[in-house]
């Protein structure tokens, strides 16, 4: 039985789901020595799931620095703390990089709020949102997105902790190693059903509600 994809999936159906989360190891980088052992790891693998996270301004008018940058292969995820580290010379070595796709959602924006703490090129990334849209995928969130490609569910609680703080918290750990590890399974479950064709998409109307605002 082909599997079943909507053209946009049903929001409300996703607090039913079993929920999801990483399982791997994942090791917080707080200096360029500890960033240059990360890096040498990632760069060894064949594919990287990213993400960043940054402080949520509740004021009109203030934003904050992007905080964190989380870079995960299927087993490890390495949470580079920008706060502390910037754009050190190992992270714009990982970034600029072109041999190991680095696979992402809205990273527009992410890429945006990297080139705030410093210029680079940046290299080998893949936005999911871009490719999802090649299949007739029209979800824009990563958690839309898992729910329809795997019917589990990715919290999001913890999107709007303070990335900023001194020591993150077990679940702001495990919320961002889970947001990047998981754009590793989305696109390579993307890639067997491009191959294999083992997939029938459902085109749903579009009175279903829209997540263009919510696009992580």
């Amino acid at each position: 039985m082909k599997k079943q994809l909507y053209s946009r999936f049903d929001k409300t159906a996703i607090a039913e789901l079993e929920p999801i989360q990483f399982e791997g190891r994942i090791i917080v980088v707080l200096n360029e020595r500890d960033a240059r052992q990360a890096v040498r790891y990632l760069l060894s693998q064949k594919i990287l799931g990213v993400d960043t996270e940054t402080r949520p301004s509740f004021k009109k008018g203030a934003t904050h620095q992007v905080a964190l940058l989380q870079v995960s292969s299927h087993d490890v995820c390495f949470l580079f703390r920008l706060n502390y580290l910037g754009i050190s010379p190992s992270i714009r070595k990982l970034l600029e990089d072109k041999s190991v796709p680095k696979i992402g959602l809205s990273l527009r924006d992410d890429l945006m709020m990297l080139h705030r703490l410093e210029a680079f090129e940046a290299g080998g990334f893949i936005d999911l949102q871009d490719r999802v849209r090649e299949i007739g995928v029209e979800d824009l969130s990563l958690q839309k997105l898992y729910a329809n490609f795997f019917h589990r569910k990715i919290s999001k609680r913890q999107r709007l902790s303070n990335w900023e703080a001194d020591v993150l918290s077990d679940k702001q750990k495990l919320y961002a190693a889970t947001d990047a590890w998981s754009c590793i399974m989305l696109y390579e479950e993307l890639l067997r059903l491009e191959e294999t064709g083992d997939y029938e998409l459902i085109k749903v109307e579009d009175n279903v509600q829209d997540d263009s605002a919510e696009t992580r």
